[in-house]
């Protein structure tokens, strides 16, 4: 059939007939398991009835109320309950409808907020590289990832960077925490090249995402930040927007390194691929600073939509009633031990990191340098096309910067059982004993 859509690429799928929890059908009958919950967006899995009857009773009512015209009770609830579950102060809530939405939000929340004070000269955001943050022009700024960045460099303001803390690449004698500290002191530095007066913050992913595959730092850097950043007065932003929501098995990532940021980017599976939504959320006395001095110069036309604001609140309750993160908890820790398994088993498997159901592996030539493999082989979107015939859906990108280098995210659903894990990795299994055979 001819299609009239355009996306990344030239490249055709099947069309999808349904989904329920962890499964998805083609029109051809086709099953397959979702292992990434898309784009780690479906965190309680498809087709949840308790979320679609909030939707359907929410539909009867209202669809649409623009903030300016109404208040809706949807919107009102869901951010007393964000506002329970997030960091002490975290008190005021600003909805979007994505990812790259929250990310700009809390930017320009944090620039008005200088803005307020009259600290004009600080306006430079220095995020980490390579990362990913979006792809509107203001989250690209933030992103370092080459592919999506080059063709519009003269496009965008040249924020700083600085070195994700991908210790598993360094060869060197450091304790894990020594290397912590050598990464976070790296933002010191940067901060200080750049001139302290000109930074407005520092903006980071607890846990990596597409850009770095899972990446936890060592638990020194994350405390070693937030002093940084207390030192020379700039906002800790946290890019919740993968890691948020349940899916590492804490509600918010940010809780396993016991750290409270400034300000709080979410999205993905706030709405868990019902609606689109996302959300950031700030101290008090930021907001209020803003609101004070005029308002926040800023909002998009779907902000606070009772639909999806309906159905994020059904996401959250469900977490919350089926004990999804505790499940989280269980069935990360099982896939991460076979996923470690099968780099016992296949050499080119350099690293397996992750938390919760938020996992990676990557693939190197040589585990003693961690050389990767040939850029030439696109491993990354071999192995992925393997498993996808097999009936496994798993999430690949460059590790390097996006040039070479490859690595691949496991995430399937918080609903994941432990049976269900084993067929996941049994898919792995077959599907890298036959990429290793065409190698």
């Amino acid at each position: 059939m001819k299609s009239h859509l355009f996306y990344q690429t030239r490249d055709r799928r099947p069309l999808l007939e349904r989904a329920e929890g962890i499964y998805m059908w083609d029109i051809n009958g086709k099953k397959y398991i979702d292992g990434s919950s898309g784009a780690m967006v479906s965190n309680i899995g498809h087709s949840n009835p308790n979320v679609l009857k909030a939707i359907q009773t929410q539909m009867n009512k209202s669809t649409f109320g623009y903030r300016l015209h109404f208040e809706n009770e949807p919107a009102e609830k869901l951010a007393q309950k964000v506002a329970e579950l997030s960091p002490e102060g975290h008190d005021k809530v600003f909805f979007v409808s994505g990812g790259s939405e929250a990310v700009e939000s809390a930017v320009k929340l944090a620039r008005q907020y200088a803005y307020s004070r009259g600290e004009n000269d600080r306006w430079k955001v220095i995020s980490r590289s390579p990362s990913y943050h979006g792809a509107t022009l203001g989250a690209l700024a933030l992103t370092s990832y080459v592919p999506l960045n080059a063709p519009f460099v003269p496009m965008v303001s040249d924020m700083p960077k600085i070195p994700a803390p991908r210790c598993y690449l360094d060869q060197d004698n450091l304790t894990d925490d020594e290397r912590g500290i050598k990464y976070a002191e790296m933002l010191r530095e940067k901060i200080i090249e750049t001139g302290p007066e000109t930074v407005l913050a520092f903006i980071m992913e607890p846990i990596g995402g597409a850009s770095t595959g899972a990446l936890v730092a060592p638990d020194s850097y994350y405390s070693r930040t937030r002093e940084i950043c207390d030192e020379f007065g700039i906002f800790l932003i946290y890019d919740e927007v993968m890691t948020g929501v349940g899916r590492t098995g804490k509600f918010l990532a940010a809780e396993h390194f016991g750290i409270n940021p400034d300000i709080i980017a979410t999205a993905k599976g706030f709405g868990a691929g019902y609606v689109p939504l996302g959300a950031v959320t700030a101290k008090q006395h930021i907001v209020d600073a803003v609101l004070d001095s005029g308002g926040f110069q800023h909002g998009y036309t779907y902000a606070g939509n009772p639909m999806a604001c309906a159905a994020g609140l059904a996401v959250i309750n469900e977490i919350y009633d089926q004990d999804m993160m505790t499940n989280t908890v269980k069935v990360g820790e099982e896939l991460l031990t076979g996923l470690n398994a099968l780099m016992d088993k296949f050499p080119f498997i350099g690293d397996v990191r992750g938390k919760g159901l938020l996992t990676a592996f990557e693939l190197v030539s040589d585990r003693g340098t961690m050389a990767p493999l040939p850029a030439s082989l696109n491993a990354y979107s071999k192995l992925v096309e393997i498993a996808y015939k097999r009936g496994l859906i798993i999430y690949s990108r460059r590790s390097r910067g996006g040039l070479e280098g490859d690595h691949f995210l496991v995430c399937p659903p918080m609903i994941t059982t432990s049976a269900q894990i084993a067929d996941i990795l049994n898919i792995l299994n077959d599907s890298l004993e036959e990429f290793a055979n065409d190698l």
